[in-house]
């Protein structure tokens, strides 16, 4: 009895895998399986911006009753929000009034969550910072470069950047996201892994490690505290270079005893025979010849 219960189990565990993905697909939930349109979601985004009616199309036009906060703030870009069209190009945007007290040079930081809930049909908000002055005219403006930074909390968590206010003309500061921007992509550590539809345990990797930059999203801006600055300082930027390995480099950094150089050990070698080979040419005499005259 034990026997065929042994058997019937074999059985069911090939007939399951002889099924392929197909019957393993069946048995994984909907919403854990990774959506197979990866861009489904960004390019609805894109959509919804275009139908958005613009209410500005010059930064005098945007208000900026809302100071920038004195550190970090959560806001939430998309439907809804108000829409700039600048030179052609549309986006969300946020505009603030300037910390008059501050002395310059001061650091505004700013941070994108990914937007969505898989790594590889996420995408982030990219934005673009302009320091206007009281005339409403631009003194910088700067595509802010983003860098990926995992910490312990969300706080601490996603694409960081900043921007330095250096000028004391500086009054107010539009966030936006330029056309460089929204078509442009940004280096993520993490490899876009998900679950397989093969294989529910296994986490497939796939893509080319950059999340691309999209209409909307969640973005944090502020002046800068201690808790984003250590974020700035330790986020990644890009893949970082190849190296020999780490016994390469120990090897380099710290001599090791009996991994000496080969060819010095030759010449210590050399150089304690060379006594006893001198000795013995002084004892045999030079060879003389005769010169007739």
């Amino acid at each position: 009895m034990r026997s065929r219960l042994i058997i019937a189990t074999a059985l069911l565990a090939f007939t399951v895998l002889v099924s392929g993905c197909h019957s393993v697909k069946a048995l994984v939930p909907p919403n854990l399986r990774a959506p197979e349109d990866t861009s489904g979601g960004l390019n609805q985004a894109k959509q919804a911006l275009q139908q958005a009616t613009p209410c500005c199309t010059t930064f005098a036009d945007f208000s900026y009753q809302d100071a920038l906060p004195w550190q970090p703030k959560k806001f939430a870009l998309g439907p809804g929000s108000m829409v700039a069209n600048l030179n052609g190009d549309r986006s969300y945007f946020l505009s603030f009034s300037l910390p008059r007290e501050s002395q310059v040079p001061y650091r505004v930081a700013v941070k994108s969550e990914l937007n969505g809930r898989w790594l590889r049909a996420s995408y982030l908000f990219a934005p673009t910072v302009v320091v206007l002055d009281e005339a409403f005219q631009p003194i910088d403006s700067k595509d802010v470069g983003l860098c990926e930074h995992m910490g312990w909390t969300d706080a601490t968590s996603g694409a960081f950047g900043s921007v330095d206010i250096t000028d004391k003309r500086a009054r107010y500061l539009v966030l936006y996201s330029s056309a460089k921007q929204q078509s442009s992509s940004t280096y993520w550590e993490q490899s876009p892994a998900a679950f397989s539809a093969e294989a529910p345990v296994k986490m497939a990797a796939a893509g080319s490690f950059k999340v691309p930059h999209g209409p909307d999203g969640t973005v944090w801006i502020g002046m800068m505290d201690k808790s984003f600055q250590d974020a700035v300082n330790n986020a990644i930027c890009a893949k970082p270079e190849q190296g020999n390995g780490v016994l390469s480099t120990l090897r380099e950094a710290i001599p090791l005893p009996g991994l000496g150089n080969n060819a010095s050990k030759s010449d210590a070698t050399k150089a304690t025979a060379s006594p006893t080979n001198s000795t013995n040419n002084d004892a045999t005499p030079p060879a003389t010849t005769s010169a007739k005259g």
